[in-house]
């Protein structure tokens, strides 16, 4: 008697732990079937099959970060492939094919800029069309708000290149500019001849600046510039064990020799280029061409970005 009554409770248990409510086979089926019915009538739609049709066209296969001869380290960028079934969702309310409406994603490229050994950065990718403004900073406040101003009017994000003596001495500005949203990047800390110092003092030049720069902003950089553009296969080495990208420049507005607006802006207009990075300083002539430099790089359709955007391989389109 007792041994029946184990048996069909036992029973009972199997039977409740093996139901779930949220497991039903029958609906299981039910939603496969379902789900095949659509890709069925998706593959009969004549709209479906145009945009796989058209697909091929609009791929772009990614591009390999390299280091060139003359640009040593460049950047990659993304591919893209058209998402077929996305691309159908958009499209399908129309019923007409429209290029407008179609949807990507992006193909990462084989090897990225971490995956090559240390180098130089003087650009970004040739053709992603974007312009990087880079202001280094090593000397004077009077033009900070000025420019500031400016690239918050316009929408522009900057990266500024701050030297460790400077931010130091100035922490209410290193605040302002990373409150502001704007990159900021190590730039030695005061100021030297980087090809000429030793591998010591290149660590202690890297190190105190970024240990300074972190204590006011909470962040460490990942960028360096080093002063006047100076720099031996040492430096860049020292700089990449810091797990940070060493920054030159593809165009100078020698902003320093204080020119006229126009005479900088045919210093940097006439050789704009895809990937380029502009540098400038806090001066009085920055401070009254910036905003005439921004309009014209964006009426070339150019978008500015920050190095580190500059730098990524996502694609603008």
């Amino acid at each position: 008697m007792y041994r029946w009554l184990i048996q069909a409770l036992v029973f009972f248990l199997l039977v409740v732990i093996s139901f779930n409510p949220l497991s039903n086979p029958f609906e299981s089926k039910q939603i496969n079937s379902f789900s095949a019915i659509q890709d069925t009538m998706k593959e009969k739609d004549p709209l479906y099959n145009k945009i796989v049709e058209k697909s091929a066209a609009y791929k772009i296969p990614p591009q390999n970060a390299v280091i060139d001869r003359v640009w040593k380290k460049v950047p990659g960028l993304n591919g893209r492939t058209v998402n077929v079934d996305e691309s159908y969702k958009k499209m399908k309310k129309d019923g007409v094919f429209n290029k407008n409406l179609l949807v990507f994603d992006e193909i990462k490229p084989a090897v990225s800029l971490n995956d090559l050994p240390p180098a130089p950065i003087y650009r970004g990718n040739p053709e992603k069309k974007m312009v990087a403004l880079m202001i280094n900073v090593s000397w004077g406040t009077e033009y900070i708000p000025t420019i500031l101003n400016i690239l918050k009017e316009n929408q522009v994000k900057a990266t500024f290149f701050i030297e460790g003596k400077w931010a130091k001495n100035n922490a209410e500005y290193v605040e302002m500019i990373a409150e502001q949203g704007h990159v900021i990047g190590n730039h030695a800390y005061n100021h030297p001849d980087m090809a000429r110092i030793s591998k010591q003092e290149i660590n202690d030049q890297i190190t105190n600046t970024n240990e300074t720069i972190q204590a006011i902003t909470g962040k460490r950089p990942s960028l360096f510039a080093p002063p006047s553009g100076s720099f031996t296969d040492q430096v860049v080495q020292v700089a990449a064990a810091h797990d940070m990208k060493t920054i030159l420049w593809s165009l100078d507005t020698i902003d320093w020799k204080n020119p006229s607006v126009s005479v900088m802006m045919n210093r940097v207009m006439p050789k704009l280029h895809p990937g380029a990075t502009v540098l400038m300083h806090p001066t009085e002539s920055v401070a009254r061409g910036l905003k005439d430099l921004i309009t014209g790089i964006k009426e070339k359709d150019y978008q500015i970005g920050t190095v580190e955007k500059l730098l990524s391989e996502n694609r603008l389109n």
